[in-house]
């Protein structure tokens, strides 16, 4: 009887498990579900999105730049493949970079604004329409002639870099707070601690002066038509430059720093020259055209213009933060230069610039989502892709797993196209993509 009894108990604990087993099978799938379908764009919303994007755009009637930032709109889940456009899609492929990148791309003839759905559908309402318009004048810029050619300013990763930044940036916050003498006394300030820094790293002026002219007015843009009135449109530059003391200590400004300099420069431009948007060449600094137009110069000392912006606090953490980074970075240079690693070519590529660092005279790390396409393939990351500085190859850390065309490593994965392979490179360990 005891046998019988044990026998039976052992029979009920293994349906309980099997039990256990596909209930929580059956949890697992429905987390997958969830998951592909909170991916899934969402043509209900996308189609609000798109409304909004539109009647800002027909608002402004082209009253800023003189023609009208309005085209078609296209998003894209790459995970999904699903897709929303403000218009019916054009006959024909689709671009290699939809779903990689949010950026105007040229599909059926014309120019498209798209984007990425998770980037749209995660950011708040002015955020959402911010970006929409951004990428919007993006479009026109090529009718503007408003786009220059510009590198990474590595050195804004640096102490002495983001030091004299941070002041302009404080000095800026000051001259859209107030008005008159004072405003004129802010920008003088601003203008110095620009130019220490610009005495600093020469080198790098013209890619500053090319971010703010490409990016910063697409930014300064975005937030006069979204703004509902010109103090609204100071309040959000003013919420631009006070978010960036808040995530300073952790923050690269490498690739955004025009995103803040942009705004606060074209709105005070406003007040002191309106039509200096006619006028503005892609040679042009948007500083120099604020100084012209107040006939104003850079104050003589930055050094104790400092003391009224907190210079003595924010070199502090500055010292501290610099610190902490070259601990972190002879741990990068271990992984993406001495150690093994696995490089391609450049190509299109989008990524989020949130926790990025630079190598100095090798290139930018990003650690956040990065999607690279080009000839030689695809390649997903999530860990960290490092872009040389003259864009030239990315590079991954090895190990590689492999199955002939699919290539693995910690975080990311890689997608050959038919004619290219990974070949040992010149250092010991390491591998490069190069046509067959």
């Amino acid at each position: 009887m005891q046998a019988v009894i044990t026998d039976w108990c052992n029979l009920v604990n293994q349906l309980r498990k099997l039990m256990h087993y596909h209930k929580s099978l059956l949890q697992l799938i429905f987390i997958c579900m969830a998951t592909v379908a909170s991916a899934q764009v969402d043509q209900q919303r996308a189609t609000e999105y798109f409304k909004e994007a539109q009647a800002l755009c027909e608002r402004d009637n082209g009253r800023l730049w003189g023609i009208s930032i309005c085209g078609p709109m296209v998003i894209l889940d790459m995970q999904t493949k699903t897709i929303a456009t403000s218009k019916t899609a054009p006959d024909e492929t689709r671009p290699r970079l939809l779903g990689l990148v949010n950026a105007p791309i040229q599909w059926g003839g014309e120019t498209w604004g798209a984007y990425i759905w998770n980037d749209v559908a995660a950011k708040s309402p002015r955020d959402r329409k911010e970006l929409f318009l951004h990428e919007l004048f993006h479009g026109i810029q090529p009718q503007l002639k408003l786009g220059a050619a510009a590198g990474t300013p590595e050195h804004l990763d640096l102490k002495e870099g983001r030091y004299w930044l941070r002041l302009e940036w404080k000095a800026l916050e000051k001259a859209l707070r107030s008005s008159g003498r004072q405003r004129k006394q802010a920008i003088s300030d601003a203008l110095a601690f620009r130019k220490a820094r610009r005495l600093l790293f020469p080198a790098s002026v013209e890619d500053e002066r090319g971010q703010e002219i490409t990016e910063g007015l697409a930014a300064y843009t975005a937030t006069v038509l979204v703004a509902d009135s010109d103090s609204d449109a100071i309040g959000s530059a003013l919420d631009l430059l006070v978010h960036t003391e808040r995530i300073a200590k952790d923050a690269s400004f490498v690739r955004t720093f025009a995103y803040f300099s942009g705004p606060a420069y074209g709105l005070l431009l406003d007040a002191s020259s309106p039509d200096w948007r006619k006028r503005i060449k892609n040679t042009d600094d948007l500083a120099v055209l604020l100084m012209q137009a107040l006939n104003i110069k850079p104050g003589r000392k930055a050094s104790i213009a400092a003391a009224r912006y907190d210079g003595a606090e924010i070199l502090l953490s500055e010292q501290k933060r610099e610190e902490d980074r070259q601990a972190r970075l002879n741990e990068l240079r271990k992984t993406f230069v001495e150690g093994p690693t696995l490089s391609f070519p450049g190509g299109n590529h989008s990524y989020d610039t949130r926790g990025a660092v630079s190598l100095q005279g090798i290139g930018t790390i990003y650690f956040g989502p990065f999607r690279a396409s080009g000839a030689w393939g695809k390649l997903e990351a999530e860990k960290g892709v490092l872009v040389s500085s003259d864009g030239s190859f990315r590079r991954v850390a090895a190990p590689i797993k492999s199955d002939e065309t699919t290539f693995s490593g910690d975080g990311w994965k890689l997608y050959l196209s038919p004619g290219w392979i990974v070949k040992e490179g010149e250092r010991k360990g390491s591998f490069e993509v190069v046509k067959e």
